[in-house]
């Protein structure tokens, strides 16, 4: 078959003549040659206007500089405020001085740099005022080095192949010798070369660029910076940086509860690196600084620095920086303080007692927000990195949470919870009488009752208001432990309270956890959990058991952090509304049962008279425990002391609960409570207007 396009090709031919395509043909290709050049030159021109009048300017900088490198803005972090928006821990403006790397002597001058850096020691060991020194080798009187303890960590990395890349058991000495070397200081004394050396360590372990500054010291006085940009043309690269450090409001107020924010430390940012830390960065190290870093940390701004061709550097801002959110936490400051005095002012007034502690809880019963919580001995964070040595060798453990994180035997502070699970479960009724001889026998052995009481005859409500051990041994041996267990841990006992800030793990006695510790269940210890012995609670737990009783039999999470507001504002990040785990299931009879026992140990009990002059009335159970402790080299057994109270009692509020140690009675701490109480129900209206006029509150 015979192509179409050929078939026309050649009628076309034959019609006009060879010589008419053949023309055609050419002037088409001219005209597409023509085409093509003219649209290589429009786009030729296009792109010339692009670079010379529309980019021009952009051009030119990256033309005239060698290099741009982009520097964090420190953010600020963010407040932390108490339930009616009173600040806690705030931000303010201070100097730090800092090196630049783009004016900062290269490491090529080391010579240079190590002048700038000595005289920099000296200027400020002169005034007084310290300068960052992290190197974990010290020279002892003798000047011999040695490691600095607790430092393991921080040692090992400087002996990394990263670093000085020495073995594992190079010495202190083979190390400060591998830094003189490293860093030409041959030529100073083994004091100076040492200082020196701490710092280029430093500068290079925090990887010292122009995108990471070296901060040389921090809180620097007006006066001492001002003698540093008067010798400007010395001290080459050294620059003030103006930046927000913590500032606590009152740095006595709830130190274990806010916490501290610290540098970040090398496990930390291997750590966190992917989520955007630097390891320059600071961090929160404990307390709620920790615990809520996530919305208190704020967002870096930028600034570019530019390095031009003829060795000119500029800077400029690329992006602002932004602070952190604000954290409201469920704590009173008044409150706070009053607990924290009354705590204090009662344990050193107690007769007898070698080393003074204790902690002190203040609940709201209906949604387990933490009103107050105070630990004894504390201390004053604001001071606490001056004196932190002093702190953490002090034999009283003032940095301890003694609130959260010490757990005690909770003496007959537990019969309650006895008491409920026995009422429950049918094995007594309110109206069981049970004879107390003074001494209980169970099996082969025989078990005492400390109190003398008047009644020997004693039901359910008399039982716990004397606090008859004899009553809640029998209770024990009719239940068994595993019951017993099972009420417990309804009402919070046994397990974290879910609180933000870390809580110790407690202990519920079973056989399980004996075998745990390498010991044998024994049948005597169903009589003895049965009175507190075995187990082991933390004050926050024992708040939120005293609570869930007060309220009807509702557990729900403790928690300190009310809600979390944006900076400047106030618009909701996170609202901490009641979260209930549990309702318990027991009934109102039981309850009711057993809060009128607690009411008779609070009115006419062994601490009526301390809680008689108050506005409202309170219902209580004391517990005594003892435990072994070494004082002064030697082994001593000492009393820790507690009290469980709620009030008012036809309409619980808020719970106190108290602990303290080597004391001789419950009735002693008595008045602590009060105190707080007879606070609380006086400025109810004050509280309950302040939180409703509070533009921080929802």
């Amino acid at each position: 078959m015979t192509n179409p396009f050929i078939f026309v090709i050649k009628n076309t031919e034959a019609l006009f003549g060879g010589d008419f395509v053949r023309e055609k043909k050419l002037n088409v290709r001219g005209l597409a040659l023509i085409l093509a050049f003219v649209m290589v030159i429009s786009s030729f021109f296009a792109t010339l206007v692009k670079v010379q009048i529309i980019d021009g300017k952009i051009y030119a900088a990256a033309g005239s500089s060698i290099s741009s490198k982009s520097v964090a803005i420190k953010a600020a972090r963010g407040e932390i405020l108490d339930r009616n928006g009173s600040p806690l821990v705030t931000n303010r403006q201070g100097n730090s001085i800092i090196f630049e790397s783009a004016y900062f002597p290269s490491s090529k001058e080391q010579e240079k740099r190590n002048e700038i850096i000595l005289s920099l020691i000296k200027l400020f060991e002169q005034a007084n005022v310290e300068w960052i020194d992290n190197l974990p080798i010290f020279l002892d009187a003798n000047g011999v080095p040695f490691f600095s303890e607790d430092r393991d960590a921080d040692i090992a990395t400087m002996k990394s192949k990263d670093m000085l890349n020495l073995n594992d058991y190079a010495t202190a000495e083979n190390c400060l010798d591998a830094l003189i070397e490293k860093y030409s200081l041959q030529k100073y004394s083994l004091v100076d070369a040492r200082k020196i050396a701490s710092v280029c360590y430093e500068m290079r372990r925090l990887n010292f660029s122009v995108s990471y500054p070296y901060t040389f010291a921090q809180d620097v006085p007006t006066e001492l910076v001002a003698k540093i940009k008067e010798n400007g043309s010395f001290y080459q690269g050294v620059n003030v940086e103006i930046v927000p450090y913590r500032e606590f409001v009152d740095g006595t107020l709830a130190p274990h509860i806010l916490g501290m924010v610290g540098a970040i430390s090398s496990k930390e940012y291997a750590k966190l690196k992917n989520d955007g830390y630097k390891i320059t960065d600071s961090i929160g190290k404990n307390g709620i600084e920790s615990a809520m870093e996530s919305y208190l940390r704020g967002t870096d701004g930028k600034k570019t620095v530019t390095t031009a061709s003829d060795g000119t550097v500029s800077t400029s801002v690329t992006q602002e920086a932004k602070q952190g959110n604000s954290i409201i936490l469920t704590i009173d400051k008044n409150l706070q303080e009053v607990t924290q005095d009354a705590l204090k002012e009662g344990l050193l007034g107690l007769k007898n007692v070698t080393s003074p502690a204790g902690a002190a809880i203040v609940m709201d019963v209906n949604n387990f927000e933490v009103l107050a919580c105070a630990t004894y001995p504390s201390y004053d964070a604001s001071t606490y990195k001056k004196n932190y040595k002093k702190l953490q060798n002090d034999k009283t453990s003032p940095l301890w949470n003694r609130a959260l994180m010490s757990t005690y035997e909770p003496g007959s502070t537990i019969k309650p919870s006895v008491a409920i699970a026995a009422l429950e479960e049918g094995v007594i009724t309110e109206n069981t009488i049970i004879y107390c001889s003074g001494t209980y026998r169970y099996l082969d052995s025989s078990f005492k009752c400390e109190r003398n009481h008047s009644n020997r005859r004693l039901n359910v409500r008399l039982a716990i208001k004397e606090s008859c051990n004899t009553f809640f041994y029998e209770c024990g041996r009719r239940l068994g432990y595993a019951k017993m267990n099972e009420y417990r841990t309804l009402l919070g006992l046994g397990q974290k309270t879910g609180i933000e800030l870390n809580e110790a793990n407690s202990v519920m006695d079973s056989p399980e956890y004996r075998e745990s510790v390498g010991d044998t269940w024994q049948p005597g210890y169903n009589i003895q959990t049965a009175i507190g012995q075995g187990n082991l609670f933390t004050p926050i737990q024992l708040a939120v058991y005293c609570s869930t009783i007060a309220n009807g039999g509702t557990r729900y999470r403790a928690h300190f952090v009310k809600s979390v507001r944006t900076y400047g504002t106030y618009e909701t990040v996170l609202e901490n509304k009641a979260e209930k785990v549990c309702e318990t299931g027991i009934s109102s009879k039981t309850l009711g049962i057993v809060k009128e026992a607690m009411l008779q140990v609070g009115s006419s009990g062994f601490v009526g008279a301390s809680f008689s002059k108050l506005p409202v009335d309170v219902a209580a159970k004391t517990g005594t425990s003892q435990v072994v402790r070494n004082i002064n080299g030697k082994e001593k057994t000492i009393n820790n002391v507690f009290l469980i109270s709620f009030a008012p009692y036809d309409d619980p509020k808020i719970c106190v609960v108290l602990a303290a140690e080597g004391t001789s009675s419950s009735v002693a701490i008595a008045p602590i409570a009060a105190q707080i109480y007879n606070y609380y129900f006086s400025n109810m209206g004050k509280l309950s207007s302040s939180q409703h006029e509070n533009t921080l509150l929802s």
